[in-house]
């Protein structure tokens, strides 16, 4: 008996040895924490690693820690892609300090960025060079759908940094039209070691690029009946956690009136696009075990386009619903000066464009060639010019033709601001959607002062990985970018418009930054 307790206790003072150990190991300057114990692994940590007293408030300065290459922090939708999400933060974790890997279902990003800037700041005055290094070097990855990283942008841009640390994407939504823009493709890369080892390389070979922001408004006079409020599938507007309305002590706000906003960095469109779009997202709340992979996805996304009447909108859907009959449309090039935009009265859909990644990494406005430009009075189509592409379709079969070479919608205008003024009694609703996030907007039938306007608001940095699709006006040939192209399949455009008769603001979104609600579950964003 007595042997016995010896050896129980000997064991255990060995095994509070090596815990002693592995907790002087976890910050020792010459090791970081790995998950096989590797060699390879551990050069991964090093070039990436946030020691935990930058990541934890309270925490006091560490001694002797090396500067990272590369130092990143990481947040995961552990909600999206089915299993991957939940795969991905474990990899993560497990290769990087635990505490610089967020689960978004867990922290929401502002909170994380507000306690990481505010540590470095209190850091660098008491003269820590490390902060001021990570700070400097600081770059961000969001993995998740687009709506995940829009979620992030929209946080960065309402910090206001002198410094904002540039973002990458990796995906795991269903269009990942944002992965897609910047190179990083349409399809998550992998979560086992090798994969996103390979990855946070890219991350710290990616180049910087700067892209437009932009502000979404909506007004209209409070209705005498019933609510006004954008209706998200099913629920509370979840998805436009950008576009809420404003509240009264905001400088938007105007007696009488209801006032939304909100920003995107990708698309906004209305009409029978946004309409398909919603009725998706409705079947994936009402039955999300059906929804666990992107190929299903999109077959049960084509399906909805032919259930909705997309394919055969002449038929199925009223004229009052064509963008035309619904609102007036006015554009600004030069500042303060609005002028009519004519819309062909068979545009049942409408996309104003900023990245060339649309449903899936589709390109609407394509690459006008340089006779085109001219004729038209067109610029090429970059990301960070202050001006947004605003493109028209008239039916699915339209859509189709973005798959042959050289096919694009039709090409409407190149602006600054758009403004959407809705006719009185046009309808009692349309459909909406930024970024991939579609509501339903009820419009009241006795208002003729129905207003949507987007204008810029800034820009944010993207990470850019070598095979970008977007090109930027301070490197117009950026990679993967090629010359203008000819049009080829021109969609008509030309034949349609013979046929028709050719303030500073301090946020983004209404509330102190795009935060969800308390209560909210990430796993209904994509």
């Amino acid at each position: 008996m007595g042997f016995s307790v010896s050896r129980f206790i000997i064991g255990s003072q060995i095994m509070a040895r090596e815990m002693k150990q592995s907790i002087h190991n976890l910050f020792s300057k010459d090791q970081v924490p790995a998950a096989d114990g590797n060699s390879e692994t551990v050069e991964i940590l090093k070039d990436y690693y946030i020691p935990d007293y930058i990541l934890l408030p309270e925490s006091e300065t560490e001694q002797g820690c090396s500067v990272p290459e590369c130092p990143v922090i990481v947040f995961i939708n552990s909600k999206s892609g089915g299993q991957l999400g939940g795969e991905l933060l474990v990899t993560c974790r497990s290769i990087l300090n635990r505490n610089q890997v967020f689960d978004l279902g867990e922290k929401t990003p502002d909170k994380v960025l507000h306690q990481l800037y505010f540590n470095l700041e209190k850091h660098k005055k008491n003269g820590d060079n490390l902060s001021a290094e990570i700070q400097r070097k600081l770059r961000i990855v969001v993995a998740g759908g687009d709506g995940t990283a829009g979620w992030l942008l929209g946080v960065v841009s309402d910090l206001k940094l002198a410094q904002p640390p540039p973002i990458a994407t990796m995906p795991l939504g269903t269009g990942n039209n944002l992965p897609f823009s910047f190179g990083w493709g349409k399809k998550n890369p992998g979560t086992n070691h090798q994969s996103v080892k390979a990855f946070l390389e890219q991350v710290k070979d990616a180049k910087e690029m700067k892209i437009d922001s932009w502000h979404i408004l909506m007004r209209m006079r409070a209705p005498k009946e019933g609510a006004c409020d954008p209706i998200a599938p099913l629920d509370l507007p979840h998805s436009l956690h950008a576009f809420h309305r404003v509240s009264p002590s905001d400088e938007m706000n105007e007696e009488g009136y209801h006032t939304f906003r909100g920003g995107f960095w990708n698309y906004f469109s209305m009409g029978m696009d946004a309409q398909v779009s919603y009725a998706f997202h409705s079947e994936r709340k009402l039955h999300p075990e059906k929804f666990k992979n992107q190929l299903v996805n999109q077959t049960t996304y084509a399906k909805l386009s032919c259930t909705q009447g997309w394919f055969c909108a002449s038929l199925m859907h009223p004229s009052s619903r064509n963008i035309a009959q619904l609102a007036k449309v006015k554009i600004m090039k030069k500042p303060g000066e609005w002028i009519d935009l004519h819309i062909p009265r068979s545009i049942r859909s409408i996309v104003c464009l900023n990245l060339p990644s649309f449903s899936g990494g589709l390109n609407p406005w394509g690459k006008p060639s340089k006779q085109k430009l001219h004729s038209r009075d067109l610029t090429p189509p970059y990301v960070d010019d202050g001006f947004i592409e605003v493109v028209g379709f008239r039916d699915a079969w339209h859509g189709l033709i973005l798959f042959a070479p050289k096919g694009h919608g039709t090409r409407l205008a190149q602006a600054n601001r758009i403004r959407f003024e809705f006719n009185k009694g046009g309808a009692d609703h349309t459909f909406m959607r930024i970024d991939g996030e579609p509501w339903k907007q009820p419009l009241p039938m006795d208002d003729e002062t129905v207003v949507v306007e987007i204008s810029h608001f800034g820009q944010v940095s993207m990470l850019a990985n070598t095979h970008c699709q977007s090109r930027s006006i301070n490197a117009p040939y950026s990679p993967s970018s090629t010359e203008d192209e000819d049009d080829g399949y021109n969609s008509n455009e030309d034949a349609l418009e013979e046929e028709e008769g050719s303030e500073e603001r301090k946020k983004l979104g209404a509330a102190d930054t795009f935060r969800l609600p308390e209560d909210f579950d990430v796993a209904h964003l994509s």
